[in-house]
């Protein structure tokens, strides 16, 4: 009952807030280790989140874990999406964009504070899946609720780079989606957040 009234009940990534406003808030995040995955929504049947999937298998969260060891490792929240398509910008699931010259997606399960080093989290079995480090980022974020659709996006995403144009932040590369609940939680109930890395 939990997860459909948005409870968050799994390890979401610390963060030292830097600054807040009425519009937003600035964050610096410290290193992280994380699993992603970059692909084509037409090979998933145009499905933009279809990477979730492999995602999900190498940790283990639907059976046994497609992994090296095999280990299963705790979910995470948020998911992060990013995007190759135009939206506004061109741009803790985090969804990343591209280049804009074709529509590929990068899904990201931040994986768990005890790994902290890439080599240090199991192999994935699936070559799709890779394990990176992201070094100490900040970001200026807002957080939403409802469906993280591509209309309200594209909006937080305007208004969010407008803000920190206004207050002086310089922006330093594309918009991160980050979804804190699985798809079955009510809407008015889900935690977004649209988060664009600043110096």
């Amino acid at each position: 009952m939990g997860m459909i009234l948005g409870k968050i009940s799994v390890e979401t990534p610390k963060y030292e807030l830097i600054q807040s406003t009425p519009d937003y808030e600035i964050r610096k995040y410290p290193a992280a280790v994380i699993a992603q995955v970059t692909y084509d929504p037409t090979n998933f049947k145009g499905n933009k989140d279809g990477g979730f999937m492999l995602l999900a298998n190498y940790i283990g969260a639907l059976g046994n874990p497609q992994n090296s060891k095999p280990e299963t490792i705790a979910m995470t929240a948020p998911v992060i999406t990013k995007s190759s398509e135009e939206i506004a910008m061109t741009a803790p699931v985090v969804t990343k964009s591209g280049d804009g010259e074709n529509n590929t997606v990068t899904m990201q399960f931040i994986l768990p504070a005890k790994y902290t080093k890439a080599e240090e989290a199991p192999k994935p079995l699936d070559e799709r899946v890779v394990i990176v480090e992201e070094g100490e980022r900040k970001y200026g974020v807002v957080k939403f609720s409802g469906t993280a659709n591509d209309k309200v996006v594209k909006e937080k995403v305007e208004n969010l780079k407008k803000w920190l144009e206004r207050d002086g932040f310089k922006i330093i590369g594309e918009f991160e989606l980050a979804r804190y609940n699985p798809p079955w939680t009510l809407p008015p109930f889900k935690t977004n957040e649209v988060m664009i890395p600043v110096e």
